[in-house]
């Protein structure tokens, strides 16, 4: 079992900075790829980025490579996503996933991760 708590979620203007952080409980931390999604209202969850279970490798969504970052610290049991140049269109609840069913999964694939934080409110205003 592992829980998830996000962090770091506000309001920026467009062209700011938001750093959000997931906290992972238990000693597995390290067994599970990271993922972190997106809902904006009257939308489906999307896919934003993800990274493998040692950091050596990341995905991200078009819509924000060259802005976002994700990455982890295995020895905390954290992962971050630091978010730049950030537009009105990234307004939504950033969540946090912890998965392991991906042999026959992208990373970008909800039905890969088993576990959900409850969210973080991102809003960026023009």
């Amino acid at each position: 079992q592992v829980q998830l708590v996000e962090s770091g979620g506000g309001l920026v203007q467009a062209g700011g900075s938001l750093r959000l952080s997931c906290a992972a409980s238990g000693r597995t931390f390290s067994s599970y790829t990271m993922g972190w999604f997106r809902q904006a209202p009257g939308k489906e969850r999307e896919f934003v980025a993800a990274i493998n279970r040692n950091g050596g490798s990341t995905n991200y969504v078009d819509s924000v490579k060259g802005r976002f970052t994700i990455s982890r610290d295995n020895a905390k049991n954290t992962v971050d996503l630091q978010m730049n140049s950030l537009k009105p269109e990234d307004t939504a609840v950033y969540y946090c996933a912890a998965g392991s069913n991906f042999v026959l999964r992208s990373r970008s694939d909800r039905r890969g991760y088993d576990y959900w934080g409850q969210g973080t409110q991102v809003t960026v205003s023009s």
